[in-house]
């Protein structure tokens, strides 16, 4: 099993949502989340500012503002990966800084509560 978390656009969550289940993943979490990618910050300016220097913390302007964004996670069997990669691929790609992240990691075991179900029986 594997778990997928994919940091997407505010305003792609609906598409995304819709091509998941298209793609027949039902099982989802979404949460609002805050952050940026890499861009154009300076890692010097950015410790400055996480240290508490005023002056960086200026120097940050827009640069150093947390943007809304969507987090998706959802874990499924290693055969539907590609599929869900893919997927979210597909749906949010525009070309342009902040179409967002995928991050696929290992899921050694799984429960479902009601039922006690456990590996990817407790998923599907």
């Amino acid at each position: 099993m594997k778990e997928v978390i994919a940091v997407v656009r505010m305003n792609m969550m609906n598409r995304t949502k819709q091509a998941l289940t298209d793609a027949g993943i039902d099982g989802f979490f979404a949460n609002e989340v805050l952050g940026r990618g890499v861009g154009l910050t300076n890692p010097h300016v950015l410790q400055g500012a996480a240290s508490g220097y005023e002056e960086a913390v200026a120097l940050l302007g827009e640069k150093g503002k947390l943007y809304p964004k969507r987090m998706v996670t959802v874990v499924v069997p290693d055969k539907a990966v590609k599929t869900v990669v893919k997927t979210i691929i597909e749906v949010n790609k525009t070309g342009k800084p902040g179409d967002g992240k995928i991050f696929v990691l290992p899921v050694s075991d799984a429960v479902r509560v009601r039922t006690a179900e456990i590996g990817e029986k407790s998923i599907i």
